[in-house]
């Protein structure tokens, strides 16, 4: 039996962020071709996180700068390791590359954290993010893990052409990989409340990310004012996991605005809700909430950050506004007007259907990974990405070994 190897950077949570349904999508694909799935990290399971092993994935928990991971891979010998981020090729990559050479690498990146981070701080500057790539460390590390691996998975055809065209990284080490969802039928759709059945507006969103949380400030503070004083007899309910006390004392039902923290299950909360708010002002990747906003046949109004990369050339479920100023009228507007509403929601379920579909990614992904019947021709391609192995093998290796030494000595 075929082995994977997954490093995850966390236990994965697919009820508390996109990231942690991503991992899971991977790890349902791989039990699909029949892998036998070991899941290691270094971090603290949660209790949030879902048994693994009732899926028949063997799971251990590993340690930073630590000889024994170097026995336990060595023993393993996994056909296939997958790093979950930059952060976790950074760190286990080498000790890979040193105990079995023969395994595709591929590195699963989530999204694009420099992008994200670069964002983040043109937001707070007031500077176009492009400015602030090149010269952003986390840039510099990101663009090496990826060349340091056999195979990136990317989840936005923006970050992709970004990687080739900007970078002019060569596109034998990307794969476009999105989420991949299940096909809506139509008796999936018929089973969904309809306009008149449904009331209110959501936002949800996991609050360890900080695109969230300032999404949910500038809720509270500009847009949801507008929107109560047109729409009195509305709430926006305010769903995500991990929020602050700072989060929860923005809860004012005297205007409608209810903090609730985690939903006991998103997804029938979103089923109940006209209309999803995202007035996402940074982040990357794909936003998983307006996803499943589609697949629950909830419009949304977001922002262009909020629905990069998700309907390529098709029509958006909703409304794509950028300036709150004018956020609210674009959710009057398609809370209030049915028609538009239903051709929103129908606009939801074709993007699902024809750009997320489990089915064709599935197999793509399958055709992509005979590259490990030609990995010696493929790596030999790669010079940068041998190059870079050899510089990040040679200090880390130097480092951890001082760390290693250094936890003796205090032990």
């Amino acid at each position: 039996m075929k082995k994977l190897l997954i490093i995850g950077y966390v236990w994965p949570e697919p009820a508390s962020s996109a990231a942690g349904t991503r991992m899971m999508q991977l790890i349902d694909f791989f039990l699909k071709e029949n892998y036998q799935v070991h899941f290691s990290t270094t971090a603290t399971r949660t209790a949030y996180a879902p048994a693994l092993e009732n899926l028949g994935i063997i799971t251990k928990v590993i340690e930073l700068n630590s000889p024994s991971f170097d026995s336990y891979i060595e023993d393993l010998q996994p056909d296939i390791v997958l790093f979950d981020r930059f952060m976790m090729e950074e760190q286990f990559s080498w000790r890979v590359d040193k105990f079995c050479p023969a395994a595709l690498k591929i590195l699963d990146t989530e999204d694009l954290h420099f992008i994200r981070k670069a964002r983040h701080t043109a937001y707070k500057e007031n500077k176009n993010p492009k400015e602030l790539y090149l010269s952003s460390e986390i840039t510099k590390r990101e663009i090496a893990s990826i060349y340091r691996s056999d195979l990136s998975l990317i989840i936005s055809e923006v970050e992709m052409q970004l990687l080739s065209g900007e970078f002019n990284i060569p596109e034998s080490l990307l794969f476009y990989l999105p989420f991949m969802m299940k096909e809506i039928t139509s008796e999936e759709i018929d089973t969904l409340s309809g306009f008149n059945d449904r009331k209110d507006f959501i936002s949800i969103g996991n609050f360890l990310h900080d695109p969230n949380r300032n999404a949910v400030f500038i809720l509270k503070e500009k847009i949801w004012p507008v929107i109560r004083k047109q729409l009195p007899q509305a709430n926006l309910h305010i769903y995500g996991a991990y929020p602050s006390e700072k989060i929860f004392k923005l809860n004012d039902p005297k205007t409608g605005f209810l903090v609730h923290g985690r939903a006991d299950n998103a997804e029938e909360e979103m089923k109940k809700a006209r209309i999803c708010l995202a007035p996402l002002q940074f982040g990357a990747g794909l936003k998983g909430k307006l996803i499943q906003a589609m697949q629950c046949g909830t419009p949304a109004v977001t922002s262009e950050v909020g629905a990069e990369g998700i309907p390529g050339d098709l029509p958006w479920n909703g409304f794509i506004e950028n300036d709150p100023e004018k956020f609210p009228a674009a959710a009057v507007k398609l809370y209030q007007d049915e028609s538009e509403w239903k051709t929103a929601q129908i606009c939801g379920f074709q993007i699902i259907n024809s750009r997320f579909s489990e089915e064709i990614f599935q197999k793509e992904f399958q055709r992509k990974l005979q590259l490990i019947d030609r990995l010696h021709e493929h790596r030999e391609k790669n010079f940068i990405g041998a190059m870079l192995r050899h510089h990040l093998h040679r200090s880390t290796y130097f480092m951890s070994r001082f760390i290693e030494e250094k936890n003796k000595t205090a032990g």
